[in-house]
């Protein structure tokens, strides 16, 4: 099964947020923005960490974290069946209290017929009450009723009769599934990778170690599959059975070594006067944990040592390896599940990987491969979940997957924006996807306080410069070449569902030399960019007529943005006060 929707209260900077998941996540913001917050609260949801004093909002007693979650198999459905909906979702919430305790609770489609609800079952406990209700047929003929017996009996009377049952949809007022506490992965593995720790922590052979439930894996197959791992533990056993008084069928064990006997005589004449004997018992160890306690990992580059020893890069290159590892095994391992005992599981086959901040000590390169690697994952059955400030692990094509954690206007509270909407279709979808080959850094977008969208690389080659020159450049600006005219509706559209701030520069295109038909063509492509604009966080500035004309170049000609440069730069160049000013306007802080 796979999160569907996330709702947050009063988690750290998270007051009231709702988002949509997805298989791929990944979760962007400014420093102290609260995109950490975000990821932690799915993890405090998991068990991951134990909440604490200060992720109490200002000040709030209660917070709540709830997740929604769809893609039931079979399985699940049987261990989650009292809480499937109708639509095959689950949904369950983990409340925290001030003081440190918490609790799970399920939703549960609660017939709106008091006689028909669990929490009243123990009220019709009687057969003279229960004789009366329409679920009489499904209790046993004889004997005493109990609440259990009339569960069932209101289950069976449900599943008959589903269609003409009416229910609302409420939280449970007992524990999920009955429990006191729910045990750790019962929603599935959990895999997190901080963004600082010792890179040895992840090849320990602990069963909480992301090697280690692996290698436990690994050990648990050997002990099914290989006979002579098999043969060893059974000569085991019998070796350990034979330090015992009695057999494993309570007979008295001729085989026993003699030392044992008197060892226990000599304590049993000191305790004596207490008239207590000593009977000492030795239990088969658990060959697996043995096995597992012993395993050491080393690395071999040319040099052969542990992993602290190892470079920073190579340690997270390792982590990464682990995690693709895993993930390749369980995809393996869904393909070959036996049916027969898949059903019968107590907790979900799902798999959540967790990332922070995954770039750290890794070149641009790798963290493009890295970003693959996550996409790969996340197309593979398993949900994959990250913060970053890289923009190297963000591909703008897969907008859905993109998280942006805000806190406006001064405020302490975080926002969370991210686009539910398909944007783009036909040509408009390709043509967005093809300007990628144009721009490969546009995902630098996402981090910007503000965008500038202009037509082509002349325009990205010689701004930056002539605002430097101007003493108005802003580092925390980026400059997006769109490729064309046409294409800077569709950035817009983008950049209006995020809520990021922007201005588009385009050419008028009413050069003396164009036709009617040019100019009529130019003047739907400016309409169409007016029309996408948003006011409230987006302008447009246009040069007159062209960025040539504007620096006073000859038409023409080739290598457009070499010859800009050269010609802005060369002695005597002055700039026009006109276009000083569209300058310092679209590197105004103002929108």
């Amino acid at each position: 099964m796979k999160i569907e929707k996330v709702t947050i209260n009063n988690w750290r900077s998270l007051k009231d947020q709702v988002i949509k998941a997805h298989d791929l996540m990944v979760i962007i913001g400014q420093n102290n923005h609260g995109k950490s917050n975000l990821l932690s609260s799915i993890l405090f949801f998991f068990g991951e960490i134990k909440h604490q004093t200060l992720d109490f909002y200002r000040g709030t007693t209660e917070l709540f974290v709830e997740l929604q979650f769809g893609s039931i198999d079979d399985a699940d459905k049987t261990t989650f069946k009292k809480y499937l909906t109708s639509e095959g979702k689950i949904v369950v919430r983990k409340t925290a209290f001030l003081g440190g305790s918490f609790e799970y609770r399920g939703y549960i489609e609660n017939p709106t017929e008091e006689w028909l609800q669990e929490a009243n079952a123990a009220a019709y406990a009687k057969r003279e009450i229960a004789s009366g209700l329409p679920f009489n047929p499904y209790l046993p003929d004889s004997g005493r009723i109990t609440k259990q017996n009339i569960i069932d009996a209101q289950t069976a009377y449900i599943e008959k009769y589903k269609d003409s049952v009416s229910f609302s949809f409420e939280l449970e007022t007992t524990n999920f599934l009955g429990l006191k506490s729910v045990a750790t992965g019962i929603f599935g593995e959990v895999y997190f990778i901080p963004a600082v720790k010792e890179a040895s922590d992840d090849f320990t052979s602990r069963d909480s170690s992301v090697f280690g439930k692996m290698y436990a894996d690994v050990v648990a197959l050997m002990s099914e599959t290989n006979e002579e791992w098999k043969a060893t533990k059974e000569n085991l056993g019998k070796l350990f059975a034979t330090l015992n008084k009695k057999d494993k069928d309570g007979n008295e064990n001729q085989k026993r070594p003699q030392q044992l006997e008197d060892f226990e005589n000599e304590l049993a004449l000191e305790l004596d006067s207490w008239n207590a004997r000593i009977d000492i018992e030795v239990s088969s160890p658990d060959i697996e944990s043995v096995f597992k306690a012993n395993t050491q990992v080393w690395v071999d580059d040319g040099v052969r040592t542990d992993i602290k020893r190892k470079g920073h890069g190579l340690q997270r290159a390792l982590t990464v390896a682990l995690i693709q590892v895993v993930a390749k095994r369980a995809i393996s391992v869904a393909v070959n599940i036996n049916d027969e005992n898949d059903g019968a599981r107590k907790a979900s086959n799902s798999r959540y990987f967790i990332f922070e901040e995954p770039e750290l000590y890794l070149h641009p390169q790798a963290q493009r491969s890295l970003f693959d690697s996550f996409v790969h994952l996340s197309e593979t059955g398993s949900q994959v979940i990250l913060c970053t400030h890289s923009s190297g692990l963000i591909d703008v094509e897969k907008y859905k997957s993109i998280y942006i954690a805000a806190k406006e206007n001064g405020s302490d509270e975080t926002k969370i924006k991210q686009c539910t909407d398909d944007l783009f279709e036909g040509d408009a979808k390709k043509d967005f996807n093809l300007s990628y080959w144009i721009n490969p850094d546009r995902a630098e977008l996402f981090f910007a306080s503000k965008v500038i969208l202009v037509e082509g690389a002349t325009e990205k080659t010689v701004f930056p410069l002539l605002a430097k020159e101007l003493g108005v450049f802003r580092y925390d600006y980026t400059l997006i070449d769109c490729g064309s005219k046409d294409n800077i509706p569709l950035y817009v559209k983008l950049l209006n569902k995020f809520m990021i701030p922007y201005v588009a520069v385009y050419d008028r295109d009413h050069q003396p030399s164009k036709g009617q038909d040019a100019i009529a063509s130019a003047n739907t492509s400016t309409q169409k960019i007016e029309k996408e604009i948003m006011r409230e966080i987006g302008r447009s500035v246009v040069l007159v007529n062209d960025i040539e004309e504007e620096l006073g170049l000859p038409q023409g000609g080739s290598s457009k943005p070499y010859v800009a440069l050269n010609h802005i730069t060369s002695v005597g160049f002055s700039l026009s006060e006109e276009m000083k000013e569209k300058i310092k306007s679209v590197y105004s802080a103002l929108v």
